[in-house]
């Protein structure tokens, strides 16, 4: 029996080189790569709660405790308005938002930093890195949105209709968080003094954002111009479709959603701009 011979398999080469210029965001390979994105995100949560006493639990305390102090200071103390609403609910409904942003801002500043034993080994777009981050958050933000459906219902506080608008909500806050934390990831590579300025960035962000305070004491003319704080939208946002306060100016919503794209879009151009160089600096 004749046996044909064949040319040896020749597997296929792939060359990675880096980029020049202003390139495109090649969102495609985002998809290619989702299962990576899945698996870091668990890796994030699964880290975070592993060896830990309470587990879970932490996603509960910080934002209770940081809620009943603010009562005490600002809702008893400094008898702060709080739009007619139970100043416990107001506090917690603006901190949920909050410290959704302020853990995915603060994470993702650090993540390609935090990976660079990963960055200097393998090939994969590097926007899984940030973006898992930003993510990880969000397993957070879920356990601790029980607990301000409970609060509600101990104040005998039902949402109306618009409750439908709440992922919108969330989406603004993620989209802030990203396109901040693109920026802060890459100038973190090259600049190791974003490590040190993040968390006075985050408290300053804080207080210039309406959780202890309500937006509606901000003189009306300069809505427009507060609202270009994306986490003013986000919060006031909240409070609307959850608790049924004041809905927020159309100005302020529209200024905060223009400023938190145009984050996320030239956040996403700088941060495909300097990867070509993170393997080399980080």
């Amino acid at each position: 029996m004749a046996i044909a011979l064949t040319e040896p398999f020749q597997p296929a080469s792939v060359v990675i080189a880096p980029s020049r210029g202003w390139v495109s965001l090649r969102l495609a390979e985002l998809w290619r790569h989702r299962s990576l994105l899945y698996f870091l995100v668990w890796r994030d949560v699964k880290v975070r709660y592993k060896q830990t006493a309470l587990g879970v639990l932490w996603a509960v305390l910080q934002p209770v405790f940081m809620m009943a102090i603010f009562t005490l200071v600002f809702g008893r103390l400094a008898r702060m308005p709080s739009d007619g609403i139970p100043y416990p609910v107001f506090a917690y409904c603006g901190l949920l938002p909050w410290q959704l942003f302020a853990y995915a801002l603060t994470e993702s500043g650090n993540s390609v930093v935090n990976s660079q034993q990963l960055i200097t080994k393998v090939y994969f777009p590097r926007l899984v890195i940030p973006l898992a981050a930003v993510l990880g958050g969000v397993v957070d933000f879920g356990i601790a949105f029980t607990v301000l459906l409970g609060l509600m219902a101990m104040y005998g506080l039902v949402p109306g209709p618009s409750i439908v608008a709440i992922p919108g909500f969330v989406a603004l806050a993620i989209t802030t968080a990203l396109g901040v934390g693109l920026w802060s990831s890459a100038l973190n590579v090259r600049y190791r003094d974003v490590r040190y300025t993040m968390p006075f960035l985050v408290q300053a962000w804080m207080f210039a954002s309406p959780i202890v305070y309500p937006s509606s004491l901000v003189p009306a003319s300069w809505r427009v111009w507060y609202g270009l704080n994306p986490m003013a939208g986000v919060i006031e946002g909240f409070r609307w479709v959850l608790l049924g306060a004041p809905r927020p100016p159309l100005a302020l919503l529209a200024a905060s959603s223009a400023v938190a794209v145009a984050l996320l879009i030239s956040g996403l151009y700088y941060f495909r701009r300097m990867e070509r160089t993170f393997a080399d600096v980080v």
